[in-house]
């Protein structure tokens, strides 16, 4: 019988050590390094059967390589697409993350069952019967899609070759283990080793892999940090359970941007796709409130509309309260300190609440001009038009800063109703004669005469 071989790994950062000790040296968090067997069996790795070889790697100069053959996969999904740059790029590897019960199963169930051509779907952590039940209440449109469940890399691999799929998703990474290691499932051992066969798996057959893998309560992707490293793509699916709407993030992809945004609605027969997310973020009101703004913003290449709620009272308590939600607390005392000092409004004894509707987190500095002016209608007791909107920076001296691609704001506002908008006087706009008043202010100053 072979000598059994343990090592130690960080279960924080994956570090791996030869002996165990109380502080990882790399992530330096105490008590996390545990020991783990990794004796490896005298087994042949996997080799792709000629049948579902379909590409031959060999060197090749960088001008050679013909770039027109890797096309995308149409995911049947336009908020899926614009998230990762256009479609599936054939041979990657695309890691979904996401809270327990947010709808990651059924979103990448839900897009198996909608495309043209054949998907294998692996779960380790439901029956046939239990997926068959969730696929008959999202009403499939297509039957290309073949359901395992399975958690052995190794019988994966030959449904794999019996099947000849065109895309392949793993529910989830954590489930599944290898004979190549000795530890359990969901340890740093085997989530690596079980990630580098299914890379090499899709780099050899150029065939796209999509992989869900749970995460800590921290918000991390569970495992080594090492994983999202491997992968090509690492998308984030976010949104509170108690409401129905749902976001898609990129936090990394090889292949385009990650600033792109996908928009869900959760609903009984799965998720709908948000094409128009000023719909969601935008507020229906019978009257006028004051302390609202509304925000032109920009998430990647979608223009957004989002709405901005200020509440300004006066203190109860000794201390003022500072609250933002969904908006960087630090930049709310900045632009707090800027309208003290130079607009004259008196903010220091009075508390400030902040929040972005929709439950979304913005970090474009164009909507600074949007809280000021949500801040100054709460505070004044105002109500701001309805059809009016703002696009633009707030510098520390009180100026009005320009944004990037205004223009696009502008045509985005002009196409939802509004009537002006509030930019920057320093932005170039070449476009004449919109049917929408572009006002042009170039400090605070200007801002506070307009609306109060």
């Amino acid at each position: 019988m072979a000598k059994v071989k343990t090592t130690f790994f960080c279960q924080n950062c994956g570090a791996q050590y030869a002996k165990w000790q109380g502080q990882c040296n790399s992530c330096k968090q105490w008590n996390t390094i545990a020991e783990e067997v990794i004796q490896k069996p005298e087994k042949n790795d996997w080799k792709p059967s000629s049948s579902t070889t379909k590409r031959v790697s060999k060197p090749l100069k960088i001008n050679e390589i013909d770039t027109a053959k890797e096309a995308r996969l149409n995911m049947q999904d336009a908020e899926f697409n614009r998230v990762l740059g256009g479609g599936m790029v054939q041979g990657s590897l695309t890691l979904l993350g996401g809270e327990p019960g947010i709808g990651k199963s059924t979103l990448l169930l839900q897009v198996a069952l909608s495309l043209p051509y054949k998907t294998l779907y692996v779960s380790g952590e439901e029956s046939q019967k239990q997926i068959k039940m969730r696929a008959e209440r999202i009403n499939p449109k297509e039957n290309n899609c073949y359901i395992l469940t399975e958690t052995k890399t190794q019988n994966i691999f030959k449904q794999i070759e019996a099947v000849e799929p065109d895309l392949v998703i793993i529910d989830s990474i954590q489930t599944l283990h290898s004979d190549y290691i000795e530890s359990s499932a969901g340890s740093i051992s085997q989530i690596k080793e079980c990630t580098t066969e299914l890379i090499k798996f899709a780099k050899e057959t150029a065939t796209p892999v999509l992989l869900i893998g749970h995460i800590t309560k921290d918000g991390h992707i569970a495992g080594p940090k090492i994983l999202e490293h491997m992968v090509d793509t690492v998308l984030q699916f976010e949104g509170d359970r108690n409401h129905v709407f749902r976001i898609l993030r990129a936090h990394k992809n090889r292949f385009g941007s990650t600033n792109e945004l996908g928009i869900y609605e959760m609903q009984g027969s799965g998720l709908r796709e948000v094409s128009n997310p000023s719909e969601i973020l935008i507020s229906e009101k019978d009257g006028e409130l004051s302390g609202n703004a509304i925000a032109a913003t920009l998430e990647g290449l979608r223009p957004l509309m989002i709405e901005v709620q200020a509440l300004v009272s006066t203190a109860v308590y000794g201390t003022p309260q500072r609250s933002a939600t969904g908006f960087n607390a630090k930049r709310l005392n900045m632009l707090l300190a800027v309208l003290e000092k130079r607009a004259g409004f008196r903010l220091g004894a009075k508390d400030v609440f902040l929040n972005i509707t929709g439950g979304i987190t913005v970090d474009d500095p164009a909507i600074d001009l949007a809280v000021v002016a949500s801040i100054l209608s709460s505070n004044e007791d105002v109500a701001l038009p309805s059809d009016y909107c703002f696009a633009a920076e707030v510098g520390l001296s009180g100026e009005i800063r320009p944004v990037q691609r205004v223009e696009q704001r502008i045509l985005e506002a002009e196409k939802l109703g509004f009537s002006t908008i509030f930019v920057s006087k320093y932005n170039k706009i070449t476009f004449k004669n919109p049917s929408i008043k572009v006002q042009l202010i170039s400090k605070i100053e200007d801002l506070v005469d307009f609306l109060v």
